[in-house]
């Protein structure tokens, strides 16, 4: 069984660390297979949409390390392939 999984962050204004999701991304790039990165133009918000590929307890702590980080705002789909 394979599962995907499609995250998408939003950061916006509330963010105070935007260095901390930038880490979390790092240490977490090998789960990511694919990233996109919508900005507004003034910079006030950007949104990450992510497909994780991979071990899925890996999936689990990328996604709590994500959820420390005080102001995102995450969204999730998940496919499963039987």
């Amino acid at each position: 069984m394979n599962t995907i999984r499609i995250l998408g962050i939003y950061a916006g204004e509330k963010v105070s660390d935007k260095a901390a999701l930038q880490k979390v991304l790092t240490n977490y790039g090998n789960i990511i297979r694919t990233r996109l990165g919508l900005n507004q133009e003034e910079g006030k918000y950007g949104i990450i949409i992510l497909e994780l590929a991979g071990d899925e307890q890996e999936m689990l702590y990328f996604e709590n390390a994500l959820l420390k980080i005080e102001g995102l705002e995450i969204q999730k789909m998940q496919f499963i392939d039987s």
